[in-house]
């Protein structure tokens, strides 16, 4: 496992990150916990969770991800464990956060009772990265900044960073916080993974010229890329549920993840996996690593033999020639994964 800086702050972390998202749903607490102590074993000291988790998101479960994870957290060194969660932003329209009654944003009261609430739940003085999980570019991001700017003076949070945000907003976010003497957002957690690889364009100059780091999330596409929609949607699996049982924005992002273009990229990749004596699952978070504006790539995992798979990547370097084998499935099918959700914001 390697070492990598968020951004332009002192925090160091696994250049793979633990998420956490299935604690609470898919994962009971023993088996959450079991998933943590085989990361933490593994070398991963870098943890993200959410005030929202587990998903699919419900007024009932809200913060159970967060409590889940305190409890572990309670069994190691509190300096030694990176711990990352996130305020819920608005939903525009895609969906309806069940945080706050369906009126979540990014005012300062919301994000001031929202730290505090998860600092009870992880049952800690501080978070090492706080996030804005979507972005609200209606609202100043003075006051967003502003406010975050506060926590950590206040010693309640160490770093901020943003998620599913935008290049617009990033730079904008930047600008603000250069002009009023604000904390920077020093990492951007968007979505990245071998069937959506648009981070590799105006998001990774972004990155790259101002120092930002990209926490990719989903670089398993959602499980695609482990090839388990080869043959249809497979039973228990989260987009099979989606599609068969979820609303409207549930089916519309399973149906963004689960195409035909998607499927067949999958096999290609695997091909290329097989050929290298490898998984796809391994192959897919060793290639989100060897970016260099990425800083740690957040992996997924219902089970210990999930986990396993991904962890594989650990010490895994791609060589040139399996890169450009990987690029060539790119070029002959261009943008499999039909958006990434920003072009709502």
């Amino acid at each position: 496992m390697q070492r990598r800086r968020l951004g332009n702050s002192g925090v160091v972390v696994s250049d793979i990150c633990m998420g956490t998202m299935t604690f609470g749903t898919q994962c009971d607490e023993k088996t959450s916990h079991a998933i943590c102590n085989r990361a933490w074993d593994a070398g991963i000291d870098f943890f993200d969770a959410a005030e929202l988790y587990p998903v699919p998101p419900s007024a009932e479960l809200c913060g159970v991800t967060e409590e889940i994870l305190g409890r572990w957290i309670k069994h190691q060194p509190r300096d030694s464990v990176i711990v990352a969660t996130k305020v819920v932003g608005p939903g525009h329209g895609w969906f309806s956060s069940p945080v706050r009654r369906g009126k979540s944003m990014l005012d300062r009261r919301q994000i001031f009772d929202a730290c505090e609430a998860s600092l009870k739940r992880l049952d800690t003085d501080y978070i090492d990265l706080y996030q804005t999980h979507w972005p609200d570019h209606g609202m100043p991001y003075e006051e967003v900044l502003g406010t975050l700017t506060e926590l950590r003076d206040a010693g309640k949070v160490r770093v901020i960073g943003c998620s599913n945000e935008t290049c617009w907003g990033v730079m904008k976010s930047l600008w603000a916080a250069d002009v009023h003497a604000f904390d920077r957002y020093q990492t951007v957690q968007n979505n990245f993974s071998l069937i959506n690889r648009r981070c590799e364009s105006e998001l990774a100059q972004v990155c790259r010229r101002e120092n930002v780091s990209l926490l990719p999330y989903s670089p398993l596409g959602g499980g695609v890329l482990t090839g388990k929609y080869q043959d249809g949607p497979p039973s228990g699996a989260r987009f099979t549920s989606y599609l068969l049982h979820g609303n409207e924005r549930q089916k519309l992002m399973a149906e963004r993840f689960v195409n035909e273009r998607t499927v067949e990229t999958a096999r290609r990749l695997g091909e290329i996996a097989d050929s290298i004596g490898t998984t796809v699952t391994a192959m897919s978070v060793a290639w989100s690593r060897q970016h260099d504006f990425v800083a740690s790539t957040i992996i997924g995992a219902t089970s210990l033999e999930q986990l396993d798979e991904s962890l594989a990547a650990g010490d895994m370097i791609l060589e040139d020639e399996t890169l450009t084998r990987i690029d060539q499935v790119d070029v002959a099918i261009p943008n499999p994964m039909t958006e990434d959700g920003l072009r709502r914001l």
